[in-house]
């Protein structure tokens, strides 16, 4: 069979879309990304992104090998721990993480807008900013245009949605691929890391992950960010020589305002909300968040006051509905805009990533001339789609993110939060039963194709 390079067009600079990018670059085949931001600097703030060993190994494998050094390099610190405390920061449960001495097999933590420096860097001639998709039109001769609502329009043989939960090119492609509401609503903050801040978290909540598991359904979620440069974006005096030399040569930096941060989110079944929260913003969205909890640990109610107000959001929860296969073709679709899944089990991004690299892995089998590019696209979705779709289904059904949760019933709720409350408690307590759950975490977001 002889080989045919394809021309791939992503519709969104997004973290899975920019890995594909870098993949079939690195493999000599030729892409165009167009994303609806005006600059590489807008769109996203700087709330925290969990990245297992799934995604780091798809960015080594995608990444040109300076750049998952930078990646390395510009991760938050690790988190040590995985607590689980109550609303009044009482220790429920607390499991010590691997170290991060592995460049792949270990939890990473990465601001969001740091990671997207990270991709689009070296990729100037590669992305497009300010280009909205509208639609696209699959031509006779197997090519795919897409339409911009500039009124540009770019050709390519296949094109890939990458742009997110409300994907356009999944409305147009797959109409009945629909998202739904999973019925609960995060209230996200962060919150500049000072030392009066600082000290008002006791050291492991301040070196790990807090679940908090609230009464009456309020829960919520505390990690602290703390980065390798300094507020003015002054490599730290105590990061190593190989970090700080690879900080210097990157140029992302000057285009990322992220610096160490809390970040607190709490959520709740949409009932607990007012009907206009999804119009609420800054302060007013703080009080908010402080009325609804009011009987927590006054030192958590403190972070939440000193929370950025222009870093506040509300965001209303979604999940996709399972699809049936269907016909593969010169569109194909990877992360949220085929399967959105819920914040439940921290796997997006690296669902994203991991779709990107298996696409990747695909496409050079494609322009390698070992099988026709449709018949490429037909393989990845074949794998795709179920594993997507199982990790939507265990979001959904994890910490509370559906707000059908026993959690939120006003009956239930109290033996529900009691009965969650206990197994951590006693899955903590017992070493066989305390390793299990850290070998678990690490095997489920550790899969491979």
């Amino acid at each position: 069979m002889a080989a045919s390079t394809p021309h791939v067009l992503v519709i969104g600079a997004g973290t899975g879309g920019l890995c594909l990018a870098h993949g079939l670059r690195r493999a000599g085949i030729s892409v165009a990304v167009y994303e609806r931001y005006r600059t590489r600097g807008e769109g996203l703030l700087g709330y925290r992104v969990g990245i297992g060993p799934t995604g780091s190994r798809a960015l080594r494998e995608c990444l040109p090998a300076e750049l998952f050094d930078t990646y390395l390099a510009t991760c938050a610190r690790s988190p040590r721990y995985f607590n689980v405390i109550s609303q009044r920061m009482r220790q429920t449960a607390s499991f010590e993480l691997r170290p991060d001495t592995d460049p792949v097999d270990t939890e990473r933590s990465v601001a969001r807008m740091t990671l997207r420096q990270v991709l689009l860097t070296g990729m100037e001639d590669v992305v497009h900013f300010d280009k909205t998709f509208t639609r696209y039109e699959q031509r006779d001769d197997g090519t795919v245009t897409a339409h911009f609502a500039d009124g540009s329009t770019a050709t390519g043989d296949l094109l890939v949605a990458a742009d997110g939960t409300h994907s356009a090119v999944r409305r147009q492609y797959l109409p009945h691929a629909v998202t739904r509401d999973a019925g609960t609503i995060n209230i996200a903050t962060r919150i500049p890391l000072t030392p009066h801040t600082r000290g008002l978290l006791p050291e492991r909540i301040r070196r790990g992950i807090s679940l908090i598991f609230g009464a009456g359904g309020m829960m919520g979620v505390l990690h602290v960010m703390e980065f390798k440069w300094d507020r003015d974006g002054a490599v730290k005096p105590e990061v190593s020589a190989a970090d700080a030399a690879v900080l210097a040569r990157w140029p992302g930096l000057a285009h990322d305002n992220t610096r160490d941060n809390i970040n607190l989110v709490i959520w709740s079944t949409a009932r607990r909300f007012p009907a206009d929260v999804m119009r609420r913003r800054g302060e007013e969205l703080i009080r908010l968040a402080l009325e609804l909890t009011r009987g927590w640990h006054p030192n958590l109610r403190e972070l939440l006051a000193c929370g950025d107000p222009d870093s506040a959001l509300p965001i209303r929860v979604s999940t996709s509905e399972p699809v049936p296969p269907w016909k593969s073709s010169t569109v194909t679709l990877l992360g949220d805009a085929i399967h959105t899944m819920t914040p439940g089990r921290g796997v997006g991004a690296n669902t994203a990533l991991r779709d990107a690299a298996l696409l990747c892995r695909q496409l050079r089998l494609a322009a390698a001339g070992d099988k026709p590019l449709v018949q490429a696209v037909a393989d990845y979705e074949t794998v795709m789609v179920p594993y997507g779709f199982a990790r939507v289904a265990d979001s959904l059904n994890r910490s509370g993110t559906n707000g059908d949760d026993r959690m939120y019933h006003p009956l239930f709720g109290r033996l529900a939060l009691l009965g969650a409350r206990g197994y951590f408690t006693v899955t903590s307590r017992v070493p066989r039963l305390r390793r299990k759950f850290v070998d678990d975490f690490y095997t489920y977001r550790g899969e491979e194709d």
